[in-house]
């Protein structure tokens, strides 16, 4: 794997890129284990209260993938319960296994150490064979024992910088 050192970051998604954002896809055999970048734009033109901060994975000038934070979502949103919730996250098929997403997470928990009691990131996975459960427990996530809806709920503790 070559090193990722500088040259991943997150980007806000704008009209400018909003296209070749919405163009990436995971591989066909993870698509019942996420939903895509155009279904997850409008779920969170829907839900405003949830707070959607949403950003673009890039690897020096090329999006390699999408997130989507609930970022302080407000109480009773109707949505998220959660305030700082990974709502979605996904690499795109032909970028996978490079180390984009744990370049991703890292990033967005730099993020969270910033914003106000952000102690706690909360995620949810539809578990199954395929399913990137084995990634976010190698991250440091760890299973609450809660379901969310039809997903197993993890939770990864944000440590504020001293």
């Amino acid at each position: 794997m070559r090193s990722l050192s500088g040259s991943v970051r997150l980007r806000a998604i704008d009209d400018d890129n909003r296209d070749v954002v919405s163009a990436l896809r995971v591989r066909p055999d993870q698509e019942q284990f996420v939903d895509g970048v155009t279904s997850s734009l409008s779920e969170a033109s829907a839900n405003p209260r949830a707070r959607p901060w949403l950003r673009a994975i890039y690897s020096d000038d090329v999006p390699v993938g999408f997130l989507m934070l609930a970022d302080a979502a407000e109480p009773d949103n109707g949505v998220i319960p959660w305030p700082y919730y990974l709502w979605r996250m996904l690499i795109d098929g032909r970028h996978q296994g490079h180390g984009y997403g744990r370049a991703a997470l890292d990033l967005l928990v730099e993020y969270l150490r910033e914003r106000p009691a952000a102690d706690v990131l909360i995620t949810s996975i539809v578990p199954g064979p395929g399913s990137p459960y084995g990634f976010y427990l190698r991250y440091g996530f760890r299973p609450t024992g809660e379901w969310f809806d039809h997903e197993q709920v993890l939770a990864l503790p944000v440590e504020r910088r001293r």
